[in-house]
Parts: C-alpha cells; structure tokens; sequence
C-alpha cells in the first residue's frame, strides 16, 4: 500500500473487519475509492467475504505494539472498531490497553486520521455513575483523542441494522413475546440510528480536516423509549399489536438474564446492553453535518431502517448459513461473519446419507420430485398436509407440476415454488402453502473426499411471532417420519439399475 493518495484514494486501516461494522464498512470504502487493509485475529474468517480478494488481510490483535504497528505501514486513516466486550469483567482494562497501544502506534506512523466508532452517551451524568458499558466507550474515545493523531469519534446509541446485538435484542423481544412483563427502561429515551446512515459518516470522516480533532454525536431523526421502538418494531414485521407491562423490580442485572431466557444473544453481550438502556441516549447536537453532510431527505427514520433490516434475511440467513458463501447486498443485510445467533430464528432439519448411485441418477430423481411422483415420503403425511393447507384456504397438492420431466426456477410444484436451481447440484423450493412463518426445502448432491456421492436435505423454516414458534415444536416430532424418509427413499430410488423416479408418496394414492 504506496503510492499518491490523489491517485488512489486513501490507504485505510480497518481494524474489527469481522465485526458487525467493520465487515459492512469494508466494501463502502472500496467504493469510495479508497483502498483497504484488514487486520483480524483470524484472517481466515474474511475469505469468504465478497470483497477478500480487493483488500490486503494482515494478522494481528490491537493488544500487541508488534503487530499494530505492522499493520499501521503506510495508512493515511485507521478506523478503531473493535472493543472487549463480551470477554469478562477485565474488559474495561483490556479496551484501555488497546486503545493506548493503537494510538501511540499511528502516531509513530505519522497516521493522518483515526476514526472510533463509540457509544452516545447521556449528557450531565458523571462518568462513575455510566454503565461499565458506556464508560469503557467513552474512556476508549478520550485515549485516542489523546494519542496526537487527530481523531474523529462517533457517539452513536442503538444501530438498526441485522447482527446489530442491539437491534437483535429488540428484535427477539418483539418477535417472540407478544405480552411482555418488561424492566422500567422501557421507558428510556433512545436515538437509534441506521446502520447505512453510521457507515455513510465513518466513509465521511476519513476526509475531514486535519485541524478537526473531536467527538460527534450521531443518530436518526427520532427520539423514540425502548417500548415505542418495540411497538414500531411490530408494526413493521406484520406482529399483533404487543403487550407491554413494565414493572420496577427488574434491575438491570435481573433484566439481563431476563433478556438471555427469552433471546439468544449472550448473556455476556445482553448484559452490559441492558445496563446501558437505564441512561437516556440521545444526541445534544449535530455538527457533523458540517463535515459529513446529511443525504437528500435527511437520516433514515426508524420503520425505514427496521424495513430495511428485515427486507432481505430470510432469504440471505438460508442462503449463508449452511455454506459459508457471502451474499450480496446492502449494509442493512445478513453477512457470513455475522453471530450465529443474529439474523432472527431460523429452524432446521437436516439430513445426508451416502448414496451408491453416480451423481445423474441421484439428480434425475431430485428434479423428479413432486406431482405425479410424490415426495418419496410417508404418503399419508403429505396428503393430510395438503388437505389441511386447502382447508385454510391454501393451494394444498392440487398444482401438481408443468412438467414431468424438468423444473425450471419459479415453476410451481404442489405447494411449493422453484426459487432456485443449480442443474446436477441443488435444488430449493420455497413454500406456498399457509405457515406462521416462512419455510424452504433444499436437495442437494455433493461428493465426499473419497469421490463418493452424498445426498443431502435441508428444511428450514423461519417463524413469524411465538405461533411459528410452536408450529415448528409442534411438527418437529413427525420430521424423522417426514423428512428421514423423504431422505432414505430418494437415495433408493437412485441407487436402482432403472433411476427412473418411482411412485412414492404420491398424493392421495
């Protein structure tokens, strides 16, 4: 990374690369024309990202000088986006440590800016009395603007954006408890920000004056208590209005473990964020307009940014979830590198099994499926399902499918429709039929590493509210009938002399 910064934008450092942010920040500074170092931990986990091969991976850990300063060689702008916690009580300490080390660092490196991702805090508290939370952030913020590197810090409270540990919080709360005996920060006044808005000022800052050394609060339009976000947060999702009971007695520390029962963030992250939301977050100015000025329209308001957030993760948590291919699109969407546990629910059955038949004959019988050839399965199971679909007003098996001997993507197929189709290799369908939720079907045929041919299964289904909860544990019990035999009779069925699919299952018959 040499060369003119006029002739190839500026040479940035992004530390946290596999981070929430870091990883949506990444592609928005390429397109920026900048051009990119990663520092990770564990470089492998940035391989899969769309953008890995456009951008140098160094490894490192901000907590060692060596390694920090490897990797400051030859940057113009380093952005600090990670922080301790989730690691301990010691995380205070450990932020503290890094953030000192990361500023004398870019300092001994003549590093023109850096630029932190930090947390709003609210205005006349004293420090001591701010959560360990927000007083780490804080303390991480005054360190580097201390280290003699002009330093722009952004403040920012609640970001919406899927894998936001926040936003996911107030996701799992809404989506999974329709009446909600609450702790009273409820009522704590929030700012919340767009995850688009927050990156559109980080690629900002990297340009901002050399004079201009200082901390900015950043949010959205609205000032909104954690009960109206929730509120808002049903509205968007389609959810029933929600019940929402505070009561006093739930502190802090009994409200977080509250929050690890009902959601899966962990209680180590859940922890400090619900000690953060008795502190009213909200922005005292904005005078980063000055320097980063506000998109056509203004910030994105709150139902925007949650619509966004939700606008495409069902479909890009089935895709990357079982590979660990990238998919792109916006900032407000599902990365790989993003926690297992964000992205909402997402329930799965999964199945494999060896097949002694060559690769077309097991494909020949996987695009077989359906209509006249049923589903290879418990034949009873599927005809009360779709009779069941009809009674509620559904399609059921009637469909059938065009044609008998080759599916095409968006062909209906009883109940189901074509979403994808990777000849010889995959196939998914998405189902039509009346669910709380959202479900798919995928039918794979892969090789293992002795060249042997492996089919395997996957359904999935995304709930919508606590009633797609207890659908799904309610059918669960029947999926070793359904979905194991559905498994067992495809791999039979190719592994005859004749792979002509055979009448298994088939509709009421």
């Amino acid at each position: 990374m040499s060369g003119d910064v006029s002739e190839g934008g500026l040479r940035c450092l992004v530390t946290g690369a596999t981070g929430y942010i870091g990883g949506r920040l990444v592609p928005e500074l390429l397109a920026a024309g900048h051009r990119v170092r990663c520092m990770a931990r564990s470089p492998g986990a940035l391989r899969d990202h769309e953008w890995a091969g456009d951008v140098e991976v160094v490894r490192g850990d901000v907590t060692d000088p060596e390694s920090v300063a490897g990797a400051m060689r030859d940057i113009d702008v380093a952005y600090y986006l990670v922080h301790a916690l989730g690691t301990g009580k010691g995380f205070e300490e450990t932020d503290r440590r890094a953030a000192r080390t990361f500023g004398e660092r870019a300092r001994a490196a003549g590093v023109r800016r850096i630029v932190y991702l930090g947390g709003l805090t609210p205005a006349g508290v004293p420090e001591k009395e701010l959560s360990p939370h927000l007083r780490s952030r804080a303390e991480v913020g005054r360190v580097l603007l201390d280290s003699g590197v002009p330093t722009t810090v952004l403040r920012a409270a609640v970001i919406i954006g899927s894998g936001s540990a926040s936003f996911e919080m107030l996701r799992y709360l809404t989506e999974r408890l329709p009446v909600m005996v609450t702790p009273s920060w409820v009522h704590t006044r929030i700012q919340p920000i767009a995850v688009r808005d927050v990156l559109r000022t980080l690629v900002g800052a990297a340009r901002m004056p050399d004079d201009v050394g200082r901390a900015f609060d950043i949010g959205g339009p609205e000032i909104l208590t954690y009960r109206e976000m929730m509120v808002r947060y049903a509205a968007v999702a389609g959810l029933p209005r929600r019940l929402i009971v505070p009561v006093p007695v739930l502190t802090p520390r009994l409200s977080s473990h509250w929050v690890g029962l009902v959601t899966p963030v962990p209680n180590s992250i859940a922890r400090p964020l619900t000690e953060s939301l008795r502190h009213e977050v909200v922005c005292h100015e904005h005078d980063i307009a000055r320097y980063v000025p506000d998109q056509p329209g203004g910030p994105i308001g709150f139902e925007e940014s949650v619509r966004l957030a939700l606008r495409r993760v069902r479909e890009a948590r089935v895709t990357t979830r079982w590979s660990s291919a990238s998919v792109p699109g916006a900032p407000s969407d599902p990365l790989p590198t993003d926690p297992d546990w964000s992205g909402g629910s997402l329930y799965t059955d999964r199945r494999g099994l060896t097949v002694d038949a060559p690769p077309e004959a097991l494909w020949r019988v996987i695009e077989g499926i359906g209509g006249d050839n049923g589903w290879y399965s418990f034949p009873l199971a599927w005809a009360v399902r779709g009779w069941l679909d009809r009674l509620v007003g559904g399609v059921g098996l009637r469909r059938g499918r065009r044609d008998a001997a080759r599916l095409r993507v968006g062909d209906s197929l009883d109940f189901w429709r074509v979403e994808e189709i990777e000849r010889g290799h995959l196939l998914r369908l998405r189902a039509e039929m009346r669910l709380p939720g959202l479900a798919w079907l995928e039918m794979y045929v892969d090789t293992d590493e002795h060249g042997g041919v492996r089919y395997r299964q996957r359904a999935l289904f995304h709930p919508h509210g606590l009633l797609g909860h207890a659908y799904w544990w309610s059918v669960s019990p029947f999926h070793a009938v359904v979905f194991g035999g559905m498994a067992r009779n495809i791999a039979r069925t190719a592994a005859r002399t004749d792979p002509a699919p055979a009448r298994l299952g088939t509709p009421g018959g």
